[in-house]
């Protein structure tokens, strides 16, 4: 036996995918425990329908799902399958659903999985049930299909004791054991089962819809809700007569229609999202003994399924001759924004989750939380929208919790675009500028709970002698022209941007600079009065976020970071000996960006503090007093003109705000949205984390190879960093396009010729240098300026080319002026 003492709590697919792909890697004194019967122990793996539908918007959900298809076909039990794979088709009855399917086609190829847009004719073809006069068109994935869930516990299961992993079938887990780690914290050390106690160093809730329950153990909110989805099976169906084989057409989903359909038989299993959204309590699922079926498997509510059925007689009309002979409302796990849950708690060492994950990822979530736990990160997938400590407070409210998870079970097929309004409950946090943007008709989209304009109807009258192009009918949604006017203007003028919604850490005591130092690349060991922009790497020299660190007194720094992983990553890494503290100050501070030539002549007469060039260089910062309020002023602009961020207090937000805009007056000061920033930012080049850069990437590969001192003694990822700066192969580069109205909304993949090679993080048209800007993850050698290159943008390839950043002064004669 080897490794430490795993416990695995469920043994469903995700359960089962982590002992397999555990043991793989000699862990072995691993235990897998569930209250039910293996292999099908009465959670949601036990009645899931088993369709694999790979397309995603999220490349990793995208990757897990392949290597899920690529393992599970390779599996068998028995001689019995894992894997039909039958292929998967989409169909739309709708022009925005066909639309909508050239834009899935493009996420799909950018992915690198084989897919193909088919036509009405082939459809039918590909499945005869279709009626003809219904479709439009489909997308075809050839690699999708039915996985076997039940077949594939067992056979990951049987490989996994077969190398010494113990199965436990038939024990309750009844609470998670800690005691005192001796640095301030706790560690997990047993579960304890109905059965008795079993020894742990780490424990893994893989409990799918009892999660929450499990994760409770150890005071852990998982943001999850188990919901009912409706699952039916057909009687014989007259052109299924015969068939012998259990599944021979692609599983079929009809988006437009909440519906999906599988082959069994001479049968027809068909889903449905579209009815209300059925919620249920963790602690209301009935125990094993009680449930009529099994637990995860509700009565099935056929007033609810009416619907649906009436459509399916209408797509598929042969199921006229059919009925519905049973049906179940099955409950699966929905989370906040639609990701799984995984990583280790913040709270109780060694105690981790792999949780809300489907059938379809489940092969990949088992081999990426493995690497994980083996290695100290993954290789094979970025996590970063999957790290379940990924929240901020707020996200975690029961309240909350219930109204998103519902309404993402209500959007489940919709067609959802990248600007996409949150819905309730909203707003749930708001700047101290907000009552002021109101009454300059802001227009409000969601950043982490906070309220940020996108634009200002009170900048319409900008709009007068500009042309500004009008982009194409999607780009077009949430967009207004008067986002061009504000960045023409923040350009000519000055502008005030609402910069609260970034998180800002306080890291102190007088261990801090040590501390920093350490977790970044830069030097921060710096003057009082430094600000340094710098990279956080994992222990691969991926990236794991950028963020900006002023040095604010001589144990004091605060770090301008870009979410809750930030803060989890500071928190993990703090010494024992308690010389340092790291805080979250966002909710009680705020920040507004002035920015544009005539910036200093607005804040200069307000303040007694020098804000010549000489007086405050670019990225140096000082406190200062604007008019009566007490600001921590930083010579730094992330649209690429001269100006500072201004920090304050919450409470004194709002005179901060009145203070700028009385004086800003006679030089036309505007306020100004994240519509015209992301352009700005984009004609200057500056890099956004999660969008242009990730987990995946190094700093050499994303063009941010400056913020690594290679001189630095040590830091987390330099040695791993070292060995990937010998070999480039891809790296982040700028695309413009000419066609003012080709302007591409980001994750379209970009082709050589007819050769896909890379695909689109962020793009925005640039309203300054009058070009569509794009940038992109290409190959290395195709990385040189002047290459032309196409982007696919639904059905239509748009002419690009490799030019070199930045595009707006690469002089940095505004910034530094």
């Amino acid at each position: 036996m080897a490794g430490p003492r795993v416990v695995i709590i469920g043994a469903g697919v995700v359960g089962a995918a982590l002992a397999d792909e555990l043991s793989v890697r000699g862990w072995t004194e691993v235990t897998v425990v569930d209250q039910g019967p293996l292999p099908a122990t009465g959670g949601s793996s036990s009645h899931a329908p088993g369709l694999v539908f790979q397309t995603n918007a999220s490349k990793a959900l995208t990757e897990m799902a392949r290597y899920t298809v690529e393992k599970f076909s390779a599996l068998e039990i028995d001689g019995k399958p894992c894997f039909l794979q039958v292929g998967g088709l989409e169909v739309a009855t709708t022009p925005e659903r066909l639309a909508e399917l050239q834009r899935r086609h493009g996420w799909v190829t950018s992915w690198g999985v084989e897919a193909r847009l088919v036509g009405p004719e082939e459809c039918v073809q590909l499945h005869p049930l279709v009626n003809p006069d219904r479709v439009l068109g489909g997308l075809l994935i050839p690699t999708d299909g039915l996985a076997k869930a039940v077949n594939a516990v067992e056979a990951q299961l049987k490989a996994a004791e077969e190398r010494g992993v113990r199965l436990l079938g038939g024990h309750e887990v009844l609470d998670v054991l800690t005691e005192d780690d001796g640095e301030g914290g706790e560690r997990v050390t047993a579960v304890v089962t109905d059965q008795g106690e079993i020894a742990a160093d780490i424990v893994v809730c893989c409990a799918g819809i009892w999660g929450p329950k499990v994760a409770r153990m150890v005071g852990m909110d998982l943001p999850l809700t188990p919901l009912a989805h409706q699952l039916a099976w057909t009687g014989p169906v007259p052109e299924l007569a015969g068939q012998t084989e259990e599944a021979v057409r692609p599983i079929l989903r009809h988006q437009d229609a909440d519906l999906y359909y599988r082959d069994s038989h001479d049968r027809l299993g068909i889903g449905y999202y579209g009815h209300r959204a059925m919620p249920v309590s963790v602690d209301d699922i009935a125990s094993l003994d009680e449930a009529e079926e099994m637990p995860s498997v509700l009565r099935f509510t056929p007033e609810d399924f009416a619907p649906a059925w009436t459509e399916t007689q209408s797509l598929l009309p042969s199921t006229r001759e059919a009925k519905v002979e049973e049906g179940i409302n099955g409950l699966f796990s929905f989370t906040t924004d639609g990701m799984p849950l995984l990583g280790e708690s913040p709270e109780v060492k060694g105690f981790w989750v792999a949780e809300a994950v489907w059938v379809t990822h489940s092969a990949g979530v088992g081999r990426a939380v493995a690497e994980w736990l083996v290695d100290g990160h993954c290789s094979s997938f970025d996590l970063h929208e999957c790290d379940v400590n990924r929240f901020e407070p707020h996200q975690l409210a029961p309240e909350y919790v219930l109204a998103r998870d519902c309404q993402n079970f209500d959007e489940v097929y919709d067609i959802l675009h990248p600007l996409q309004p949150a819905g309730a409950p909203r707003p749930l946090r708001t700047s101290p500028f907000h009552p002021r943007q109101q009454e300059l008709g802001a227009t409000f989209l969601e950043a982490s709970g906070w309220e940020r304009p996108q634009w200002y109807a009170a900048n319409e009258h900008l709009l007068a002698g500009r042309e500004i192009p009008v982009p194409n009918d999607w780009a077009a949604q949430f967009w207004s022209p008067i986002v061009g006017a504000e960045a023409q203007h923040t350009r000519e003028a000055v502008a005030m941007y609402d910069m609260t919604a970034l998180k800002r850490l306080e890291v102190t005591g007088r261990g801090a600079a040590a501390f920093l130092q350490r977790l970044v690349t830069g030097n921060v060991d710096k003057s009082v009065g430094s600000v340094t922009y710098t990279l956080l790497l994992d222990i691969d020299g991926g990236i794991r976020s950028d963020v900006t660190i002023a040095r604010l007194g001589r144990d004091r720094f605060q770090v301008g970071a870009n979410g809750n992983l930030d803060l989890d990553w500071f928190t993990r890494h703090l010494p024992a000996d308690g010389t340092v503290q790291v805080r979250d100050i966002t909710a009680g501070t705020c920040c507004i960006g002035l920015w544009g030539p005539k910036a200093r002549e607005v804040l200069q007469p307000l303040t007694d503090a020098d804000f010549s060039n000489a007086g405050l260089k670019f990225f140096r910062a000082k406190e200062a007093y604007i008019g009566s309020v007490p600001v921590t002023a930083m010579r730094l602009s992330y649209v690429g003109e001269l100006g500072w961020e201004l920090y304050t207090t919450a409470d004194m937000g709002l005179k901060l705000w009145d203070t700028l805009w009385e004086a800003g007056q006679e030089h036309g000061i505007i306020a100004g949205g994240r519509g015209a920033f992301n352009s700005l930012r984009l004609e200057k080049g500056y890099r956004s984390f999660g969008a242009d850069m990730t987990y995946e990437h190094d700093p050499y590969e994303a063009g941010v190879g400056f913020a690594v001192k290679k001189d630095k003694e040590d830091f987390i990822g330099k040695d791993a960093l070292e060995r990937r700066a010998e070999n480039v192969t891809r790296r982040l580069t700028c695309l413009t396009i000419d066609e003012p109205s080709d302007v591409v909304m980001g994750k379209e993949p970009v082709y050589d010729g007819d050769r896909p090679v890379g695909y689109v993080t962020s793009a925005a048209y640039g309203h300054t240098i009058g070009k569509g800007i794009a940038y992109a993850w290409l190959p290395a050698e195709l990385a040189t300026p002047g290459q032309q290159l196409t982007i696919g943008y639904f059905d239509r390839r748009i002419t690009a080319v490799v030019t070199a950043e930045p595009l707006f002064d690469p002089k940095m004669t505004r910034l530094r002026g």
